[in-house]
């Protein structure tokens, strides 16, 4: 892949941080926005801009057929069998906790069990403890092991008949661990049991065939895929999306309403309350077709040889230690230096240009799991080159150098 012409497509490569140049490793936190998204999205607003699904003049019907068109485009990306299926939200969390408030309110009651991990993001385990609190049910958590993962067999021994949901994430935020989503599939599917996965990580980084997968529901992240802010993406099979009540009432979700009843639209529109974002769902389009231009594949080979390079560079550091090394492994190298607070790293490092994320990640059950408050995070995205690790390298010995380490 060359490198320096995909990096030229992303117009913040241009400025300078600090008088430096950026290398930006926080993509798991955000990624950055190439030219064809900035553009589309003030191309919309410039010369198509109107609300969606309501008028029928010129505009409103144009600004409905392109923000139709993403939906298309999307379904055929993750290859869901049916766009219907496709749930356009304002982020990753929301779609969880859309399927937690519909999906538990219908389903779970006192003593049924909602299974997890410990390497779950907040997003895929406060929506569940509302749940917990609402209707009395249990939470059970998969531990994770010393690679910083969760094997099969953990998930297996905690599944039992009151098990009703298992929301797991596909990669870790933390630790990259990439988990075995099929294998949990095919497991939960012998109990009849639907299950949601986290895929703000994954969807930007592997290649999503959502009926391979056969899960019931996949979450996802567009600003960690390229795409605007603002932006989520909810998959559900269609089953469920027919059988579950609506997450949020309003404009637009509604096929009558009366006084003494309310009737709603057919799905996917009963799942999409209010005006929608529809600038930043036609602009996504364009982070699909920057991803497929590239290819999934060869994003994913580029990444992993980034990764690799750059773990081997830190362990010949003796004062960093990675946390995690888990057999599967997404773009993120997550890590502590003896001596020296997360944020301080993070801080020192940015005077050299270099962007990384300190803190929990909003994964305090793993951080506590492991006995560290925080750690500082590299992760990678495409625009990523070795010289950026040889950056990040560099700066970890001028923050060493401050520290008189």
């Amino acid at each position: 892949m060359d490198i320096k012409n995909i990096k030229s497509e992303f117009p913040i490569f241009k400025q300078k941080i600090n008088g430096k140049p950026l290398v930006y490793l926080d993509s798991a936190n955000s990624s950055q926005k190439p030219k064809a998204v900035i553009n589309r999205l003030s191309n919309f607003y410039e010369t198509e801009f109107s609300n969606v699904g309501r008028s029928v003049h010129s505009l409103a019907v144009t600004a409905t057929n392109r923000f139709e068109e993403t939906r298309d485009k999307v379904q055929k990306y993750l290859n869901a069998k049916h766009r219907e299926e496709i749930i356009f939200t304002k982020s990753a969390t929301e779609s969880i906790n859309l399927i937690a408030s519909s999906f538990g309110d219908k389903f779970i009651k006192e003593g049924d069990e909602i299974l997890t991990t410990e390497l779950e993001h907040h997003s895929n385990y406060v929506p569940w403890h509302f749940i917990r609190q609402k209707k009395g049910a249990k939470i059970k958590f998969a531990p994770v092991n010393k690679r910083g993962e969760v094997e099969i067999d953990e998930i297996k021994k905690l599944i039992n008949s009151k098990t009703k949901i298992i929301a797991v994430t596909h990669i870790s935020n933390v630790t990259g661990a990439i988990l075995p989503i099929k294998k949990i599939v095919d497991l939960a599917k012998e109990k009849k049991i639907p299950v949601l996965v986290d895929g703000t990580q994954g969807a930007p980084h592997l290649k999503i065939d959502i009926q391979e997968l056969g899960c019931d529901f996949y979450a996802i992240s567009c600003h960690k895929m390229y795409g605007p802010n603002g932006l989520g993406i909810l998959y559900a099979k269609k089953k469920w999306l027919e059988e579950l009540p609506p997450y949020q009432g309003g404009g637009g979700m509604i096929s009558e309403v009366l006084k003494d009843k309310v009737s709603y639209a057919d799905t996917p529109t009963k799942f999409e309350a209010g005006t929608m974002q529809t600038a930043d769902v036609v602009a996504f389009s364009e982070a699909i077709n920057f991803i497929e231009e590239l290819g999934i594949k060869n994003i994913q080979n580029h990444e992993k040889e980034i990764l690799q390079y750059g773990i081997e560079k830190l362990k010949k550091n003796n004062s960093v230690n990675i946390i995690g090394e888990p057999k599967e492994r997404g773009s993120v190298m997550s890590f502590t230096i003896k001596g020296i607070h997360p944020h301080d790293i993070a801080t020192i490092l940015d005077e050299d240009g270099v962007a990384i994320r300190a803190g929990h990640h909003c994964c305090q059950i793993f951080h506590d799991k492991v006995g560290i408050a925080a750690t500082a995070r590299a992760s990678i995205g495409v625009y990523n080159s070795k010289e950026d690790i040889d950056i990040l390298c560099n700066a970890i010995n001028n923050c060493k150098k401050v520290f008189n380490i």
